[in-house]
């Protein structure tokens, strides 16, 4: 027989839970014997073991408690519904392990494979470290808000990347980064731009995702306040297709 400190210490739980167990209606409280301990039997281990199994996947004690009274049908489906709802924590776990670990390793990519060419093919076409950088956000955060319009806007844009005299205006968009943002080449470069947008799409509404987003300018703002130059550039893009 055992005292409940060697319970404890066999079934790897403390004296306080054993305790617990009891109060809770799970484990049977022995009487104490003529030294005034309680003392526990191999039953009573087994039950604990039990218990304790059930616990740490995650079933409520109540839970618990209705079970030890459950017949053995009762108690196998019961145990095949816990089971199923543990593989699917412990596939929800992986993932985020996944996930987890392509944060630290800096490439948490919540975006499709043709993406992710598209971005690495945008660092050998001479795309700055920054842009892609930018690309990458601007992708990560469209895909994951609005996956019902993302893949169009993306394929568009990949569209667009393809043709060599788009790619030279996003080329030289992304060199007036660093301009001052009163040079007269971000007057150029917006008209060009904008003929190019009003060649491609008319005067119509540009593709995008719903109006009431809130995405689209938390996208060009993040662009913006990385240069002045550029949030001048987006300013007078913007003023010549008349949305400013």
């Amino acid at each position: 027989m055992l005292t409940i400190g060697q319970l404890a210490g066999y079934v790897g739980v403390s004296t306080k839970t054993i305790r617990v167990y009891h109060d809770k209606g799970l484990l049977p409280e022995p009487d104490r014997d003529a030294s005034g301990y309680r003392r526990y039997g191999a039953g009573a281990a087994i039950e604990l073991i039990k218990i304790r199994t059930l616990a740490e996947a995650g079933v409520p004690l109540a839970r618990i408690r209705d079970l030890r009274s459950a017949g053995d049908d009762e108690f196998q489906r019961a145990i095949e519904e816990i089971d199923a709802g543990l593989s699917a924590r412990i596939r929800g776990m992986r993932a985020t392990q996944k996930r987890l670990r392509q944060l630290a390793e800096g490439r948490l990519l919540a975006i499709p494979a043709e993406v992710t060419s598209y971005l690495e093919e945008l660092t050998r076409l001479g795309f700055s470290e920054r842009w892609v950088a930018l690309q990458r956000d601007l992708w990560i955060l469209v895909f994951t808000t609005h996956p019902e319009v993302a893949v169009a806007l993306f394929r568009d844009q990949a569209e667009i990347m393809a043709d060599p005299k788009s790619r030279g205006l996003f080329l030289d968009y992304d060199r007036a980064h660093d301009f001052d943002s009163h040079d007269p080449r971000l007057e150029e470069l917006a008209g060009r731009i904008v003929d190019a947008t009003r060649e491609r799409y008319g005067t119509g509404e540009l593709p995008g995702v719903e109006t009431d987003s809130a995405i689209p300018a938390l996208i060009q703002g993040a662009v913006n306040a990385s240069s002045p130059a550029w949030r001048r550039l987006d300013t007078l893009i913007r003023t010549r297709l008349g949305q400013a």
